[in-house]
């Protein structure tokens, strides 16, 4: 289990009662800072009349705010108990469909899912020829989490203009003084790639060096390498779009991964010890005996008014109360967030895929660590 999911996991388990917010934050007309300007007394009120304590209110208040320098659209999540915000996230991209506010009995972290289906580390780099920045990031969070920046040599960094028996001397120094800057810069991406499990490489900026650099990745960074023809370490170059084609990078990679989930699971279709089950009475006995290693849930198709039973010990999920064996019964909460919920608390990874992915019409799907035919 991640350290992201492990904190999620703590959070399942403590009681609520709980406000989760999940609310666009854009700011880039004027209703939209008209919007943002009015946006926590509404969200506010509506916790309210839910029946949120006033220091919940006063955490939610403070916490709904713009996200500084962060382009739009720009969404916030927040999840709030006893008067302490225990997620504050800043999600850029549009909303993934409706808005939520609401006081629950168990944290409600759907949204989360919803709006970025894959959590993954990627490598931005940004290289020229005295050197580079680089740039740990994670699909489904919005601020890096490390940058490195590479300085090489920069005496000799431009070829010698003039002519004469020197000039090819001169030019092969700075040839050389080039390799050798952007064999650190990749170096320290290869070593970045290991060390985080990055499923991604974009590479951007100076012409030569991005050619360069990628000449000396090693093959495993070279097989996940997108190039971004941009020179964004140019003064003045960087731009939205830099950052709209780095989003289109990692939604191709999100898209390919949940592929690849979707054909685990058409393989299984018709097998006598498949290794996926399908359906809600499937899919919460693999969640109630801790089977299920990935969830696959519709991301529309899924009833909304479909409520199942959360409990506070295992198995964490129920379709009726005669199946909590001992646990006590938190509530019924929304179908989609008690799978969610159950899921990571039995280490499991919650996927919303596209509307209709999902086989032969149904809403929700598991992917087993064990096979799901019993035992002979």
């Amino acid at each position: 289990m991640t350290s992201r999911f492990h904190r999620y996991a703590e959070l399942f388990k403590s009681k609520g009662p709980w406000c989760t917010v999940y609310t666009d934050i854009s700011t880039g007309t004027v209703d939209s800072l008209h919007a943002i300007d009015v946006l926590p007394e509404n969200i506010c009120r509506e916790l309210e009349r839910q029946g949120a304590s006033k220091a919940d209110l006063a955490a939610v208040e403070a916490a709904v705010r713009p996200a500084e320098g962060v382009p739009d659209p720009v969404c916030r999540y927040l999840l709030v108990r006893g008067g302490t915000v225990e997620i504050d996230e800043v999600l850029p991209g549009p909303r993934a469909g409706s808005g939520v506010v609401q006081v629950e009995d168990v944290p409600d972290l759907t949204p989360l899912f919803r709006h970025r289906p894959d959590d993954f580390p990627y490598v931005v780099a940004e290289v020229g020829r005295d050197g580079g920045e680089i740039c740990l990031q994670h699909a489904s969070r919005v601020r890096a989490a490390d940058e490195q920046q590479i300085e090489g040599e920069t005496e000799h960094l431009k070829k010698f203009p003039g002519g004469g028996w020197s000039q090819g001397r001169w030019q092969r120094h700075t040839e050389d003084v080039w390799r050798r800057n952007t064999e650190q810069v990749a170096e320290q991406i290869d070593k970045v790639v290991a060390e985080s499990g990055a499923q991604l490489v974009v590479l951007a900026g100076d012409l030569r060096a991005r050619g360069l650099v990628e000449e000396q990745l090693s093959k495993a960074s070279r097989g996940m390498l997108s190039v971004v023809d941009a020179n964004t370490r140019a003064e003045g170059s960087k731009s939205a779009d830099f950052d709209h084609q780095v989003e289109e990078r990692v939604a191709e990679v999100v898209a390919h991964r949940q592929q690849s989930l979707l054909e685990r699971l058409a393989e299984q279709q018709g097998r006598a010890d498949p290794t996926a089950v399908s359906g809600m009475a499937p899919v919460v006995s693999a969640l109630q005996q801790a089977q299920a290693e990935t969830l696959l849930i519709d991301d529309t198709h899924l009833d909304t008014e479909q409520q199942l039973i959360a409990l506070d010990a295992e198995p964490w999920i129920a379709l009726e109360e005669s199946e909590a064996v001992g646990a006590g019964v938190l509530g019924r909460v929304s179908a989609d967030a008690a799978l969610v919920r159950a899921a990571v608390l039995t280490d499991g990874r919650p996927v919303f895929v596209p509307p209709g992915a999902l086989p032969h019409g149904t809403d929700v799907a598991a992917l087993l660590r064990w096979s799901a035919a019993p035992a002979s």
